[in-house]
């Protein structure tokens, strides 16, 4: 008898221990849940996301930033037209800058193809342009004779370089951790809301709440 009040001791603190449990699933909240979905399907259907676009905005900028350098090199040189057609229809690989602006253009279109049309979640492409990009400017600082040639004989390949590089940590720090990150949580919520669709049926109506019709006086 004297171990009656501790049995019925330990029964109150386990139904205390699980009035938590039960509290945290009634605290889910399905609205709430769909909601965060709805505005990840929004994100999906309005096209990429915001860190892809500002990854894609910068290959951009790498492109026309690389053009503007080139084209004030050619105004240094003595003239757009001269410089021009000394650069690209008489082309030397060793003093010549063209070279280095078709590089810009082949890390923006194979990059815009990869990351912006096809919407790839791999780092294979932005690895092959950086490595493209790195190789080509070591040998042309090598063997080309671009250090002669003033300031732009510096510029150039150290920013292409720069640029490139940045593009690559970019992608790989920013872009594809966030997706993957925004992913697991619209999976997570999708989850969660299927569990309190389970739990919570749905809202009663007015419909189902009656009262009974009123007993005939003396029955």
């Amino acid at each position: 008898m004297s171990r009656m009040p501790g049995d019925a001791e330990n029964a109150h603190s386990s139904s205390v221990d699980s009035c938590p449990s039960l509290r945290d699933v009634h605290s889910i909240n399905p609205a709430q849940l769909m909601a965060r979905i709805e505005s990840y399907e929004g994100r999906e259907k309005k096209g990429i996301s915001d860190v892809r676009r500002t990854f894609c905005l910068f290959v951009t900028f790498d492109l026309l930033f690389i053009t503007l350098l080139w084209i004030i090199e050619l105004n240094v040189k003595g003239g757009i037209e001269t410089t021009l057609e000394k650069e690209v229809l008489q082309y030397d690989y060793s003093s010549s800058y063209f070279d280095i602006f078709l590089l810009a253009v082949f890390r923006f279109k194979v990059l815009i193809l990869a990351y912006a049309m096809c919407r790839l979640r791999h780092w294979w492409a932005i690895a092959f342009t950086t490595a493209v990009t790195s190789a080509f400017l070591l040998a042309k600082v090598i063997i080309s004779q671009l250090f002669s040639q003033g300031a732009f004989g510096y510029v150039l390949p150290i920013i292409s370089f720069i640029l490139a590089w940045i593009e690559t940590w970019f992608l790989d720090f920013k872009v594809l951790p966030q997706e993957a990150e925004e992913e697991n949580r619209f999976l997570i919520a999708q989850d969660a809301s299927e569990r309190a669709a389970l739990l919570h049926p749905g809202v009663l109506s007015d419909g189902q709440f009656y009262s009974p019709p009123e007993s005939v006086a003396g029955s």
